[in-house]
């Protein structure tokens, strides 16, 4: 019996890893940023095997050295990020920066043309196309600012509502795109609901909402409201926080969403 359960739960890793790497796979093919960032990386090793007939053996040896210490320094960044980083949008925008950093290091060991083609094909990735935001929205709602306005004035079912103000175009709003999805999902019920307004395709509505496009550290802005009247807003106006201080815990603490849970639970 136990061992039938145990071959049960392998059988349901493997189908989890399986989708997973098909996930992964499935992304680099279909986005843009992902597919170029790979194609980028693939190239260097195309270009090392096509070369390295051209190198002395002592050079071979100093670049492989090289090239594994920059393997080691990267792997121990990742261990590192994995650890602190909170969301897996976050986690490989550092991992692609500190790839990027290792190559045009590496690619200066062999040849000062090849570190500047490098540097050359980043700057174009980054001009056309952008990491992609989590596109899933958990028990959250994508908002148009007329939506959001009727709820507002009309009313809605809920008692609470704690909307994310952000915008696609924003690579710090992209990092933290999993977390009210995530949060909704745990916390969502009666009294709470949670909406998204991105300001990127609607921008005229961030300055109904005291937002300033232009001061990046206000975006994301998570703004809770009552009744239709704001009584809280994370990070507040004027804050010195930054947007890598935005965390689940830190939301949900600030925003009491425990509470709101356990009064939910209560009936009250």
């Amino acid at each position: 019996m136990g061992k039938k359960k145990e071959n049960k739960e392998t059988s349901i890793d493997a189908v989890e890893y399986y989708n997973i790497t098909m996930n992964i796979l499935f992304s680099i093919i279909s986005e843009p940023y992902y597919l170029f960032h790979f194609l980028s990386f693939f190239s260097y090793f195309s270009i090392r095997l096509t070369t390295s007939n051209l190198f002395s053996a002592q050079f071979t040896q100093n670049l492989l050295h090289r090239e594994l210490q920059a393997v080691v320094a990267f792997l121990t960044l990742s261990v590192v990020k994995m650890v602190k980083e909170e969301t897996w949008d976050g986690f490989i925008a550092d991992m692609l920066l500190f790839a990027k950093i290792f190559l045009v290091g590496i690619s200066l060991v062999v040849d000062f043309h090849l570190a500047l083609w490098f540097m050359l094909t980043f700057l174009v990735i980054y001009l056309f196309t952008q990491q992609p935001s989590y596109m899933g929205l958990g028990a959250s709602t994508q908002l148009t600012p007329l939506q959001l306005e009727t709820l507002l004035t009309e009313g809605g079912t809920s008692r609470f509502w704690l909307v994310e103000f952000r915008s696609s175009f924003s690579s710090s709003c992209i990092r933290t795109s999993r977390i009210l999805p995530e949060l909704s999902i745990t916390f969502s019920n009666k009294n709470i609901s949670f909406g998204v307004v991105d300001l990127g395709l609607f921008p005229n509505t961030a300055e109904r909402f005291g937002i300033s496009l232009g001061v990046p550290d206000q975006l994301p802005t998570y703004i809770l409201f009552e009744n239709a009247e704001e009584i809280s807003r994370f990070p507040e106006m004027h804050s010195s926080t930054k947007s890598s201080d935005i965390t689940k815990k830190r939301l949900c603490r600030h925003f009491e969403l425990d509470k709101h849970l356990l009064d939910y639970i209560g009936g009250k």
